[in-house]
């Protein structure tokens, strides 16, 4: 997880979209160094399958403590909230929306907002429906964060792990009818980046941008 130590001092809420290992692996040393000195638990919002595999596979004793069953000088220092897949739940001042997505595992996109903006972020991802008229629905997006893991020649890999290309992100861009909203591409593979934002670039599609590791956004 890419905080600051400022930043890991304020955040108590996590929210997971799936359970694949570039997605959860900050996740067991953001609660660790954080341990001693939690005065309430952090909460990890995810749908009953991906808690399951948190459960069996990483904080199991073997990979990890279980911290669900542990206790700081204050307390639970982490616990699960489930959500389900095409249900809304909230968190502090955020509305979430969990919509399920095409990826190889259990997977949801999520449309966020408050009383002022609305972002659509789909997680990993390859094409799909359910995720657009969801989004569709909405009255405005300020923005939309769409993945692009690999490059068009490898559409075979892209295909058989579900995840988008840019020819098959301009398709599926061409779903949304937000045509004034900001679009930011996220999770394209690191040892493709340079050729997948290279292709995207010529694609010339309106309002897109690379979202920048590091950098601050605000909608």
């Amino acid at each position: 997880m890419a905080t600051s130590v400022e930043q890991k001092q304020k955040i108590r809420d996590v929210v997971l979209t799936h359970a694949h290992l570039d997605h959860i692996a900050g996740l067991p040393l953001f609660i660790d160094d954080l341990f001693a000195n939690l005065n309430e638990p952090v909460c990890v919002h995810a749908t009953s399958e991906v808690v399951t595999v948190l459960e069996r596979d990483i904080f199991n004793w073997s990979v990890y403590p279980r911290f669900s069953e542990l206790a700081g000088r204050h307390g639970a220092v982490m616990k699960y909230q489930i959500f389900e897949a095409e249900n809304s739940f909230t968190i502090k001042n955020l509305s979430f929306k969990a919509i399920e997505v095409n990826h190889k595992v259990p997977t949801v996109g999520l449309i966020i907002s408050d009383e002022k903006t609305t972002i659509a972020m789909t997680g990993d991802t390859a094409e799909m429906d359910k995720f657009w008229d969801a989004a569709n629905l909405e009255k405005r997006l300020d923005a939309i964060l769409i993945e692009c893991a690999f490059p068009d020649e490898l559409n075979d890999l892209a295909h058989i792990s579900h995840h988008l290309t840019p020819k098959s992100l301009h398709a599926e861009i061409a779903k949304c009818v937000h045509l004034d909203c900001p679009i930011f591409i996220i999770n394209i593979k690191p040892m493709y980046r340079e050729r997948v934002i290279k292709q995207i670039e010529s694609l010339k599609i309106p309002n897109l941008a690379i979202l920048e590791v590091g950098a601050v956004y605000e909608w």
